[in-house]
């Protein structure tokens, strides 16, 4: 028994730091997508394959007892395991589960897509499906994402990798799932929590791009220096005036004033940069560039590295962008919005493979 998943990264479109404080945000899933394989065994052994080896250990009603201490490079997946085999409750067969690296630009750098999000997405499914359980998944993988970030993130990645598309999403808040997930009780919390406020947008009728700057950040270390920069006073005069731009970013998305939207583009990201020093010299550039082109762009996240999300009115405009990005330096997608988590009809060999060598 076997199935092969796959699920989206994701950008910020409007919203980023907003949403953790109340706020709505705007984010796009995007390829590349990430591809996993998940096998039922026979015994209760739990094997995960990532690029950088083998994670084992046997299957209880509280978790995975893990065989070593969880590497780093592990820990989203053996988290959101973790806490599957909680909401599980009970004594259950064991599995064998691969999931293939998250895209990585030039220098093996990761593109600040959601890679943590978009695995625990894969793993909590992958989970679901062995363990034959109803848990909605979305919210299983919002708790051991924000457990794995202790408590930080707003989960917007996490909504973006499981339900695709264009959305509009508020933070959600995990506090009394996380309770009950250590308590007991986990498997009824699950299915008595309310709903996600996510919704789906019509696709955007502008072209959109991603630049990468060649430089990595740490989105904990981010949210928590600008956490401690601001008051709750000051959060929610920055929630006010992001809420209104992200409207008229959802707006501009639809087509019509390309200059309109391109100002509510520009302020928001002038309003993020008021947080503290968010923007670096590589996104200065891009977005220079970007404007000499006649297009708009701000960064996609927490910034302090990473990329900028780039909107142009045409896919020729874009094209041209895109080259002129290139003959910079920068690392450079087209990109569209694409599908949430879905099964696949044929898995990756490479996860075959992987899982054989370790069986």
């Amino acid at each position: 028994m076997e199935r092969a998943l796959s699920a989206p990264g994701k950008l910020f479109v409007s919203g980023e730091y907003a949403v953790l404080w109340g706020g709505m945000s705007r984010v796009a899933a995007v390829a590349p997508r990430t591809a996993a394989l998940v096998r039922r065994r026979a015994d209760a052994r739990v094997h995960v394959c990532l690029e950088e080896g083998l994670l084992a250990g046997s299957a209880t009603p509280k978790g995975v007892r893990w065989e070593r201490e969880v590497p780093a490079g592990f820990s989203f997946v053996a988290r959101t395991l973790d806490e599957a085999l909680r909401a599980h409750g009970r004594q259950s067969v064991g599995f064998e589960l691969a999931i293939a690296p998250s895209a990585v630009g030039p220098g093996g750098l990761k593109l600040g897509m959601g890679g943590s999000a978009c695995a625990t997405v894969l793993a909590a499914d992958a989970a679901r499906f062995i363990l034959e359980e109803r848990f909605d998944t979305l919210k299983l993988s919002l708790v051991a994402h924000a457990l794995g970030q202790g408590g930080k993130g707003s989960g917007g990645d996490v909504a973006a990798s499981f339900a695709g598309g264009l959305l509009r999403y508020r933070r959600y808040d995990t506090a009394a799932l996380m309770a009950a997930s250590s308590a007991g009780g986990f498997r009824a919390a699950l299915l008595e929590a309310p709903a996600v406020d996510l919704w789906r947008l019509p696709t955007p009728k502008l072209a959109m791009a991603y630049a990468f700057t060649g430089e990595s950040a740490s989105t904990r270390v981010l949210i928590n220096q600008v956490e401690a920069r601001l008051a709750e006073a000051g959060r929610q005069a920055f929630v006010e005036r992001s809420d209104a731009l992200g409207h008229a970013i959802e707006e501009g998305l639809g087509g019509g004033d390309f200059r309109a939207f391109s100002e509510a583009v520009t302020a928001q990201q002038a309003l993020l940069q008021e947080l503290g020093p968010t923007e670096t010299e590589g996104m200065r550039r891009v977005l220079a560039i970007a404007g000499s082109y006649g297009c708009a762009g701000k960064q996609s996240g927490a910034g302090g590295g990473d990329g900028c999300i780039l909107f142009a009115p045409g896919p020729e405009v874009r094209a041209e962008l895109m080259k002129g990005l290139e003959a910079r330096g920068f690392h450079t997608m087209a990109l569209d919005v694409d599908p949430g988590l879905r099964g696949e009809a044929q898995p990756d060999a490479r996860l075959r493979a992987w899982l054989d060598a370790h069986a």
